[in-house]
Order: structure tokens, then C-alpha cells, then sequence
């Protein structure tokens, strides 16, 4: 079977009036597999909330608009702890409409992603990963991170305990 297409595909800021769409990509992460730990759909009030939140940081979330308006993935940071000296390291995160994936649509969201951070002084990113997962390790690899951590069985969905890996950049070195 071919994977669909790409369309012409422009990156921008989040509004709010993208809660539904990013909502609808995600919950069938949330909904059908192990790759976030939240079990319930979320509501695209929330998701606006969560868009509104982060954006109220100053830090970015893309999205990936394709030529007929729709959101084909997204990718955002959020603060990786609240205290001050974590300032400068955030956590990031990326996810795309399912049938696209593998298509190079998690390069591009993370490729501007991690230009806008290191412009706004980020030093150090961290993504999380539940394992295994080869797609998303070889996209964070790709993208320059390297594994620092691994938690076995600190997760439990879908009748089993679920290990977590979290990858680094350090964006001061590039």
C-alpha cells in the first residue's frame, strides 16, 4: 500500500481555532496506542488551553497546515520543570495525522521547532519516548538528540507496564 502525500505544507503558530483539528490527531494517539500515557480523549477546550498555556510561556507551538487548511501534524515545548534554573530547557513534543507518518512531516515540525528555541536562548531539549518505538527514536536521533535516561515499567496502559526513554540537545554546542 503507498503512503498518502504530503500536500504543500506551510508551518505557523497554533490558534486556537486549531484546538479540534490537533485534538483529532492526538486522541487517536491517546485512544489507540502506548505512545502518551493519557487514556481519555481530550476535549478541544482543553487542547485550546494547552495551546494558550504554552504560547503564554513565549514558547512555540507549530502546526503543519497543508494547502486545503488542514492540520497535518504539530510539534511544541513546554517548560521541562518549574523551577527557575530550569529556565532554559524545555521538553518537546511531536505528533502527526497517522497516516502520515514516516513521510518527513516530524523532521520538519522538529526542524522548526528546535530553530525557534535556540533564537529564543533554549539550551537544552528533552524528549520522552515510551519504548519501544523505533520511529520515534530514529526521529530524535536524526534530529540530533542522543538517549540520557531510561525508566523501565514506569507507566501502565493498556494492561501492561510501559518503559520510558528521554533523549537530549544540547542546542549551545550546534
Amino acid at each position: 500500500m503507498r503512503k498518502p502525500e504530503i500536500k504543500q505544507t506551510i508551518l505557523r503558530d497554533a490558534r486556537a481555532s486549531d484546538a479540534g483539528q490537533i485534538a483529532h490527531i492526538y486522541n487517536y494517539y491517546v485512544l489507540n496506542t502506548v505512545v502518551t500515557f493519557e487514556e481519555k480523549a481530550v476535549p478541544e477546550i482543553e487542547m485550546a488551553s494547552r495551546i494558550s498555556d504554552v504560547q503564554g510561556l513565549g514558547l512555540p507551538w507549530l502546526v503543519a497546515e497543508d494547502s486545503d487548511g488542514a492540520i497535518s501534524g504539530y510539534a511544541y515545548a513546554v517548560r521541562w520543570k518549574t523551577r527557575a534554573a530550569y529556565k532554559f530547557s524545555v521538553e518537546t513534543t511531536v505528533y502527526t495525522d497517522p497516516e502520515l507518518r514516516r513521510n518527513g512531516l516530524g523532521t520538519m515540525l522538529y526542524s522548526a521547532l528546535f530553530e525557534r528555541l535556540m533564537a529564543a536562548g533554549i539550551h537544552s531539549a528533552v524528549g520522552g519516548i515510551c519504548l519501544p518505538n523505533d520511529a520515534s527514536v530514529a526521529l530524535h536521533e536524526k534530529m540530533g538528540m542522543k538517549q540520557i535516561a531510561r525508566f523501565n515499567e514506569i507507566g501502565f496502559k493498556a494492561g501492561q507496564w510501559l518503559d520510558v526513554g528521554y533523549w537530549q540537545r544540547i542546542f549551545t554546542q550546534d
